[in-house]
Parts: structure tokens; sequence; C-alpha cells
């Protein structure tokens, strides 16, 4: 088994007027050497966009990205003619592929909206763009992992990779094992909310771990806690 932790204190950390961003993986203008990507994972933003706020409309290629909100409401148009809102409990996910054009802005004129957006890098380039968001109870992911992210789209939004990502709210006290999809992948932990123990090393609200060359791995939870499990390829 190998890991790798990365401390919440150590993400990259800008602010704008209305936005208030932390970078788990080099982005913009934070660059570490050693925070590049983690296997196909190439972007994990923790953003805070103020109310009424947002990106305007700007290009991506090549790349899925999945924003998950976590509170207030995000919204989200694009070149293929997507024009919605998601809000906590959502997972919206983009296909790039070739080239689309989207914005994101706060759909609330009086709530900041606090959001992840996530980058993996595809299997394959060039493909047609695509559009997908799905909503999740989150009474099925108490103590027990829920899929939010598949390559076949069959639980969670598809995405066009072997990666999936995983939600589980974890009673204090409790464990759970979560056991790889694929040979050959890495299993990104990020910690939204609490404390855990994972493999014998502890860590709190928006620390991350990241492990590979394993079959499965357990969880403990220090304290009552939500995590993120995100699984991709190793080999790029």
């Amino acid at each position: 088994m190998k890991s790798i932790f990365h401390p919440a204190a150590d993400r990259g950390h800008n602010v704008f007027s209305w936005l208030d961003s932390y970078h788990s993986f080099s982005f913009g203008q934070f660059y570490d050497e050693n925070k590049i990507h983690f296997g196909a994972l190439r972007v994990l933003n923790d953003d805070t966009v103020a109310a009424g706020m947002g990106f305007g409309a700007h290009p991506h290629d090549n790349m899925e990205i999945v924003s998950i909100p976590l509170s207030g409401a995000l919204e989200h148009r694009d070149s293929m003619g997507n024009d919605g809102v998601i809000y906590a409990n959502d997972v919206q996910i983009m296909s790039a592929g070739t080239g689309i054009q989207h914005s994101e802005f706060n759909h609330s004129k009086t709530e900041e909206v606090k959001f992840l957006q996530i980058w993996v890098f595809p299997r394959e380039r060039q493909i047609e763009p695509r559009y997908d968001q799905k909503t999740f109870d989150p009474e099925t992911y108490k103590n027990q992992w829920q899929i939010l992210v598949d390559p076949q789209g069959v639980v969670g939004v598809r995405i066009a990779q072997e990666a999936w990502f995983s939600i589980a709210n974890i009673d204090a006290g409790a464990a759970l094992s979560y056991d790889v999809k694929r040979q050959g992948n890495g299993t990104y932990f990020f910690v939204l909310d609490g404390k855990v123990s994972i493999e014998e090393k502890e860590l709190a609200n928006r620390d991350a771990l990241g492990i590979w060359e394993v079959g499965s791995v357990s969880v403990s939870a220090l304290e009552s806690a939500r995590v993120l499990a995100i699984e991709v390829p190793m080999d790029l």
C-alpha cells in the first residue's frame, strides 16, 4: 500500500472579491510541483461564491468536470443548451470532450453557495460533449457508501473514465470498508466534515489521503463525519 497525505492547511487559497477558493491540486495562481494530480484526478476545488456572483462563460475541452454543491444553489448554463439549478444532494457532470462553453453562477441574490468542482482526465479524448445530473437522498449513504459517479451511469452520473465517486455519512464510532472497484485504481479520500481514521491516519475537516496499490481501505469515524471517496486510475 502506498499513500500521500494532503492536510487542509496546505491547500492553495485564492480570495477574490466574490470567490473564496481552496485548491487541493495546482490550479490558477497556485502551483506546487508535488500536487499536480493524483492519478487521473486533476482538480479538486473547494469554492464559496458570493450571492449573485459567478463564473461567466468560459471554454473547456477533454476533461470530465463534476460539480457537487454543499450548500446553496448553483446555476449552470452551457453551449449545449442546458440551463438549470443544482442544490445540495445534487451531483452534476459535464464531459467537455471536443469543446464546450459554460457558466456557473450563484442562483441566490442573498446567500452564498459552496460547492466542489472536480476535474478528471477522460479515458479518451475528443468525445462528444455531454451533460448529466442526479439527486441523491442522504439516507442512502448513512453508514454506507453511496456511489455518486460511475463509468456506466447505472447508479451515479456517468463519467467517461474508469472512475467512481462515493460518499458516506459515518456515525461516531462506526467503521466502513471501501473496496476498490478496479485493479490499478487509487482512491483519494476527502473529509468534508468531522474526523476519521483511515488506515490508522487521523484526518479532520478538509484533510485528504490518497491511497493506492491496495484492494480495500478501512475508514473509522472518530466523530460524526462525511467523507468523499474519489477512485481513479493511477496510470495516465
